[in-house]
């Protein structure tokens, strides 16, 4: 089964933090300002003309990458404004711009700085010798204060028990080197850690363990201490090579089962959880239900049983994981349900019990498990010059059909796939007594794609699929006169008479 990455993202960042990183999320027109407004604006406007001079003159500067029918960048614009507005008279400036990653003569930039989704922030560090994904909150007060860390030191020294208590506080990862001296190579690596990860974490750097608030204060280094607020508060690691420190630090900072509910100091770790490249069992379950207990003391010993053998456990309240069940398919009447997903498929386990888990999760590690595929109903009544296709009548109109089939992978969201649908329709028209073709549509969020060959990282995607089988990636320009010669030069004769049109 064809799989992407990126909707998972997506469903996340927009459903954990409405003003995060919602890239496929389209909605009106991007609001403008009034002309006549004489406001002064802090955001630096960028383009492909003037990007590279800009970026060059700056120590440190952070970009966002916007289209203007994305929803959550009109969210973010008052935000950014605001920000800006405050850091220009900071010491030194921090400059904040942005580029319109959906306008064409911008789109060697987008394609440039790996643009996906929308908005999508960088952070431009010595004239462009240094880009990192800002990874910070989307109000103008937490943004301001993320880029006031990111823009000084990538790790600070405590010196007091104050400073230590302060910074410890007990909500966030934080990593603090201990060493006798700053002076040798250990030391060197640490800030060499420090500075490739310090939009992820905060680091800071001792030489008395006696000023942090928890761990062995006898210890004079050197040793990284990683401090979380799960599972096990305080480690301890002494390999100083920059490859084991940074998979000491990926694998220390999940916890053992990530809780996914509305407490916005667990979001972080629903989006690592989900970043992770393991397999991913969940829980999805009534966090105020009486049987609630019980889900979750059995579903912590299973975690704890499968640490570190390949797959990640997360469990999720109801109410929280609405956007969870649209992405993965599943109802409210399944709950309490369990779901495994890896790298090509997912497998769902509704009303679930507590002493379901273990023999489920076991078999399907056997491979005993059928997977999941979510479909939406295939229609009763198909008679549109745009057919519609799911997941469960894929095979038959796009495979089995024996026809020349253009097919569009579209988001119910996307302003470019509303754009192309008029297109689309007058296509279909047009070859509506050409019983070789068939013009076709799949709503990608709602149904899974079932087949391989299919790689769909945006939308709207178009794809033709010849009589004899050929999968063909359309990649032209969305007009009529040119989607329609790339059918006909690509079509061929089919083999049955029949037509699936009439079928349908």
């Amino acid at each position: 089964m064809a799989s992407s990455r990126v909707p998972i993202i997506v469903f996340l960042f927009s459903l954990l933090t409405p003003l995060y990183i919602g890239g496929l999320s389209c909605v009106a027109a991007h609001t403008t300002k009034d002309s006549s407004s004489q406001s002064k604006e802090f955001v630096l406007t960028l383009d492909q003309s003037n990007f590279t001079g800009t970026i060059s003159s700056h120590d440190f500067l952070v970009v966002d990458f916007y289209a203007p029918w994305c929803g959550h960048c009109k969210k973010l614009d008052p935000e950014f404004e605001k920000a800006a507005s405050i850091l220009s008279s900071n010491s030194p400036m921090i400059a904040l711009a942005k580029v319109d990653a959906n306008d064409e003569k911008n789109k060697d930039l987008a394609s440039e700085y790996d643009i996906k989704g929308f908005p999508t922030l960088k952070i431009i560090r010595d004239g462009g010798k240094t880009i990192q994904d800002y990874k910070g909150p989307r109000d103008a007060e937490g943004i301001v204060s993320y880029l006031k860390k990111q823009a000084g030191p990538a790790s600070v020294e405590i010196t007091s028990t104050e400073e230590g208590n302060a910074l410890v506080d007990g909500d966030k990862i934080v990593i603090v080197g201990v060493f006798p001296e700053f002076a040798r190579e250990k030391f060197t690596v640490f800030l060499t850690l420090a500075e490739s990860l310090r939009s992820d974490y905060e680091f800071a750097h001792t030489l008395d363990a006696k000023l942090l608030p928890r761990g062995d204060s006898s210890v004079s280094g050197p040793i990284v201490r990683l401090f979380k607020p799960f599972d096990e508060l305080v480690v301890d690691f002494e390999n100083f090579n920059l490859d084991a420190l940074e998979k000491f630090i990926e694998e220390a900072t999940i916890p053992t089962v990530t809780v996914f509910n509305h407490d916005p100091k667990n979001h972080p770790f629903v989006i690592k959880f989900f970043n992770t490249p393991n397999a991913k069992a969940m829980l999805f379950v009534n966090f105020s239900s009486k049987p609630f207990g019980a889900f979750e003391s059995k579903y912590q010993d299973i975690a704890n049983e499968h640490k570190g053998k390949g797959i990640c456990f997360l469990i999720g309240d109801v109410e929280a994981s609405q956007g969870a069940f649209q992405f993965f398919g599943i109802k409210e009447d399944h709950v309490p349900v369990m779901v495994i997903n890896d790298d090509k498929e997912k497998y769902v386990k509704p009303n679930v019990e507590p002493h379901h888990l273990e023999s489920w999760l076991k078999e399907y590690k056997d491979g005993k498990v059928t997977p999941y595929v979510k479909s939406e109903p295939v229609p009763e009544v198909n008679n549109q010059p745009v057919k519609v296709v799911v997941a469960d009548n894929f095979n038959d109109i796009v495979f089995k059909s024996g026809k020349n089939v253009l097919l569009e992978f579209y988001a119910p969201w996307c302003g470019h796939c509303k754009k192309l649908a008029p297109i689309l329709d007058k296509i279909a028209a047009s070859f509506a007594n050409d019983a070789d073709v068939i013009i076709a549509k799949i709503d990608a969020t709602a149904n899974d794609i079932v087949h391989e060959g299919f790689d769909v990282k945006g939308y709207p995607t178009l794809y033709f699929k010849s009589a004899s089988g050929k999968l063909l990636q359309y990649s032209g320009k969305r007009s009529k006169d040119k989607i329609t010669s790339f059918i006909k030069k690509n079509k061929e004769k089919t083999s049955q008479q029949s037509s699936i049109k009439e079928e349908l």
